[in-house]
């Protein structure tokens, strides 16, 4: 793993970063944040509600038309940590469009935040900083269904 980081990657194409994405309904959320940090237990509850898989571990990004995707990288396509109990088989999405990055390193302080962007390869996308957030897989579940009520962010 080379470590790059999401601001690394700002101004490329491909690159693979250490993180894990799932899917609703067509729509993706690239969880980062440090090892340790539940992104593997965060989609694991959220595939437990219907979530899809799209990569665990290692995401590879790329662009496609303009849209930042993810998809898993061959070796670990399918294949998701649970900490304590081993890898796991798991059904998944296929190559997805990030629509969300949810970062479990920062939290954020306000009740009603502005919405916050950070850039995936080329693409701008909405930023949740959700480190410490109470039910946070069912709220991401009716986010990726549904959208944020704000004009400022996209009805994904």
């Amino acid at each position: 793993m080379n470590g790059q980081t999401l601001l690394d990657i700002r101004h490329q194409n491909t690159a693979i970063v250490h993180g894990t994405c799932v899917a609703v309904e067509g729509r993706g959320a690239l969880v980062v944040g440090p090892s340790g940090s539940g992104k593997s237990a965060l989609a694991l509850q959220m595939m437990a509600y219907g979530a899809a898989l799209v990569a665990d571990d290692r995401v590879a990004l790329s662009m496609v038309d303009g849209a930042a995707i993810a998809d898993a990288v061959p070796t670990l396509r399918g294949v998701i940590e649970a900490r304590g109990v081993g890898l796991l088989r798991a059904r998944t999405a296929g190559a997805t469009p990030v629509c969300y990055v949810v970062d479990l390193d920062q939290s954020e302080p306000a009740r009603l935040p502005e919405p916050v962007n950070t850039v995936v390869l080329r693409q701008t996308v909405p930023l949740l900083r959700a480190a410490g957030i109470p039910n946070l897989s069912a709220i991401l579940m009716q986010l990726l269904k549904m959208g944020r009520l704000d004009p400022e962010w996209p009805s994904t």
